[in-house]
């Protein structure tokens, strides 16, 4: 069973600018999580 994509859901998800700013949080979330867990650049 496919599911129906409206236009506004494929519009949102071709868009650049968004998908571009959903990997940088998703980097800076992995990134704090790293440095979080391994003590990074705290004293």
């Amino acid at each position: 069973m496919k599911q129906k994509i409206t236009k506004s859901q494929k519009a949102y998800m071709q868009n650049p600018i968004i998908q571009f700013f959903k990997f940088i949080y998703l980097n800076v979330r992995i990134i704090r999580i790293v440095a979080g867990g391994h003590g990074g650049t705290r004293k």
